[in-house]
């Protein structure tokens, strides 16, 4: 890595050096931000591994709703508990992201987000990390019913714990378990975070306008799409998939946030390029479905019939 890549977006070409590999900060305000966001995303690795081996209690659920005798609601009850630990750890997590990420993004968007993105490549890897967890913890979530079939047992079992008054142990009350239900209910709750407080960012602080957001998620998605066209040689072999997740996240942030989307011709997005990026590298499945459920303006009028066809 290293040399230029070239951010095609709109008509126009820019140059960008980007190292997503091994940046560092260069100034003590990019080490602050640096240092913050690598303080919550420390525990995304073991999330990960959780979430992506997940079992549930659906055969303790399934016996108690079938048979609903006490034992069986008690198994139920007691095999649910441990599970809704972990599902708040997922939660807990996504607040504290919801509340770093806007310093991410205003960092890298305050002033000209190209040169941004260029003088700040750390917080640029930073925000590919994002990008990276965040697509693979809502993989995983969409493809395992039970996360969401459990939460919804321990909500309905909980009025039941209360009146038999078997409550004492309850951990996680009624107002962090409507919370928590919100979050689940979305099929991709981690990027619905990382979404809902970028557009929270733009209404507490107006130093940061949606143009230079929508600019800098353009040419982050263009420069990564660039990197494995050019069939740059990375140091470590999960770079490329890294570098599509990057990509990927990049695209529906900015469909999310521009009003025109990510996939019409006024898009700063190399759209094209980069559908067609992920479909001729290997194991994008996941996240040729993500641009294809997650965004808002695919199916737009305005959206050429072409990109439409790419990614039926």
């Amino acid at each position: 890595m290293g040399q230029i890549i070239s951010a095609l977006g709109n008509g126009s070409q820019t140059n960008v050096i980007l190292d997503l590999e091994n940046a560092t900060p260069v100034s003590e305000e990019e080490r602050q931000i640096f240092d913050e966001v690598s303080s919550v995303l420390d525990a995304s690795a073991k999330i990960l591994v959780a979430v992506q081996s997940y079992k549930g209690c659906e055969e303790h659920i399934r016996k108690a709703i079938l048979e609903p005798k006490p034992e069986n609601e008690e198994a139920a009850w007691q095999a649910v508990l441990p599970a809704v630990d972990q599902l708040k750890y997922y939660y807990d997590f996504s607040l504290e992201l919801e509340k770093v990420f806007p310093k991410l993004i205003s960092a890298l968007c305050r002033n000209d987000p190209r040169a941004q993105l260029s003088g700040q490549q750390s917080l640029a890897k930073k925000l590919a990390d994002v990008f990276d967890f965040v697509l693979q913890f809502d993989g995983a979530k969409t493809t395992n019913p039970s996360i969401q079939n459990d939460f919804s047992y321990y909500r309905r079992s909980l009025n039941r714990m209360k009146l038999s008054k078997q409550d004492a142990n309850i951990t996680i009350r009624d107002d962090v378990a409507n919370k928590m239900s919100l979050f689940f209910a979305y099929p991709t709750p981690m990027m619905n975070t990382v979404i809902e407080s970028t557009k929270k960012l733009f209404s507490t602080d107006s130093s940061i306008s949606r143009d230079n957001v929508t600019t800098a998620l353009a040419a982050m998605g263009n420069v990564c799409q660039n990197m494995i066209e050019k069939k740059i040689q990375f140091r470590h072999v999960n770079t490329v998939i890294f570098c599509l997740r990057a990509m990927t996240g990049s695209i529906i942030l900015y469909d999310h946030i521009s009003p025109s989307g990510a996939f019409g011709k006024k898009s700063g997005v190399n759209i094209k390029g980069c559908i067609n990026t992920l479909k001729t590298s290997a194991d994008t499945s996941s996240l040729l479905n993500a641009l294809k459920y997650t965004t808002l303006h695919l199916n737009d009028p305005d959206t050429p019939a072409s990109i439409k066809a790419m990614l039926d």
